[in-house]
């Protein structure tokens, strides 16, 4: 079950902001602390295979990049979604020209993968917080259900199974993803 750190007085965004980090991350969403779960094997897996695949389209071109557990406040909201993909022009950079420690902006991309415990109903939400912010693309992956739920800004959500081919941002035209590839990620065979 996903825990909520505050009380039932609402902290400020800048309160949020000043508290040390946890392990696993908080979120801060209307006033309140939540923690994420700690993540479970299938989503780990997954996490970790998919933000390589999309770099390795992505970084040698110079077309985007994705991150994972990135912390991004936007619109009032202090959300780390499980990996983020932001339009290279869009990396926030700092004096030295290296990657902002700090990303106020929402992400192109955002991709969230259900662990157990976690409400897939507060997910959710957050993916449709990014679109109404300007995210291009959400991806809701369910390992439980072996399906993928497909956002996009005023559309209807898409569900993909099996050998369905996935949307990514048009500018990773070269990234070709099935759902069955996502989701093979998960044996060892």
């Amino acid at each position: 079950m996903t825990s909520t750190l505050a009380s039932q007085t609402k902290l400020s965004l800048d309160n949020f902001l000043q508290l040390p980090e946890t392990e696993p991350a908080s979120e801060y969403i209307n006033g309140q602390i939540y923690q994420k779960p700690m993540p479970k094997g299938k989503h780990s897996a997954i996490q970790t295979f998919l933000a390589p695949a999309i770099n390795q389209v992505a970084i040698p071109n110079k077309i985007a990049r994705a991150f994972t557990e990135l912390r991004c406040t936007f619109g009032g909201r202090s959300l780390v979604p499980d990996i983020t993909v932001f339009s290279w022009e869009r990396i926030p950079v700092d004096e030295n020209g290296e990657i902002e420690n700090t990303f106020e902006i929402a992400p192109d991309w955002t991709i969230e993968i259900l662990s157990p415990e976690q409400s897939s109903t507060r997910v959710i939400d957050n993916i449709l917080f990014c679109l109404n912010h300007g995210t291009k693309l959400g991806w809701f992956i369910d390992p439980q259900e072996r399906s993928i739920l497909i956002f996009k800004p005023g559309e209807q959500p898409e569900i993909k199974q099996n050998q369905e081919s996935l949307s990514v941002l048009s500018s990773l035209g070269d990234l070709r993803l099935s759902v069955q590839d996502v989701f093979s990620w998960l044996s060892l065979s």
